[in-house]
C-alpha cells in the first residue's frame, strides 16, 4: 500500500515500514505511547534531524528506545536525583524544547536528550493543569484515580524553575 506524506508529498510503501527492521522497531515503540505524548515526541524528534539530510529509521528507533523506558517508568533520574515524569511532563517538556528551537535558544541538531530531561526536572502538575492528557497503563488503558506524585519544593528549586521558565519564554 502506497501512502503520500502530507508535508512534502513523498510517496512510500507501508510494506517498507514493516519489512525494514529499524522502521518496524520504531513503529512498535511508537505504539507504546498514547496519542498526545506521541505527537509531542514526534515533534521533539525533529530536533535531532540535521538540516541537510533526513533522520534515519535507525536513529529514530535508537532515540525512541532511549525514551520509551523512561516514559513507561513515569520518572527520570538526572544528576543522581529522581524526578516524577508522568505523560503530561513529557508533553510539556517536548513542547518547551520545540519552543526553544523556534525562538533560537536551542541549537539543533540535538545529540542527546539532556535538554528534554532538564525541562522535565522543572515540570510541576500546575504547569499542565489545562492539559487533558490522561495517564495510561502500559497497554494504553486510562488509569482511573491516578494522581501524579508530588515534587519536593525548595526555594532554590523554585528559583531555578522560574529561571528555566523565563529562559523558555514563559512568564510566572
Amino acid at each position: 500500500m502506497k501512502v503520500r506524506c502530507p508535508a512534502c508529498g513523498a510517496s512510500m510503501s507501508l510494506d517498507v515500514l514493516i519489512t525494514h527492521q529499524e522502521a518496524r522497531e520504531a513503529l512498535i515503540s511508537l505504539a507504546k505511547i498514547s496519542e498526545e505524548p506521541l505527537i509531542a515526541l514526534l515533534r521533539y524528534l525533529t530536533l535531532f534531524r540535521p538540516s541537510e539530510k533526513d533522520l534515519s529509521f535507525n536513529r529514530v528507533s535508537k532515540l525512541l528506545g532511549e525514551l520509551i523506558p523512561m516514559i513507561q517508568a513515569g520518572e527520570i533520574t538526572r544528576n543522581r536525583k529522581t524526578y516524577p515524569a508522568p505523560r503530561e511532563a513529557w508533553v510539556w517538556a517536548a513542547e518547551k524544547c520545540v519552543e526553544a528551537r523556534n525562538a533560537g535558544r536551542l541549537k539543533t541538531p540535538l545529540t542527546t536528550h539532556g535538554f528534554l530531561l532538564e525541562n522535565i526536572t522543572f515540570w510541576t502538575p500546575g504547569k499542565t493543569a489545562a492539559t487533558t492528557v490522561r495517564p495510561t497503563s502500559a497497554d494504553g488503558i486510562a488509569v482511573v484515580g491516578h494522581h501524579p506524585p508530588s515534587e519536593p519544593q525548595s526555594k532554590l528549586r523554585d528559583g531555578v524553575g522560574n529561571l528555566m521558565e523565563w529562559a523558555n519564554g514563559g512568564s510566572k
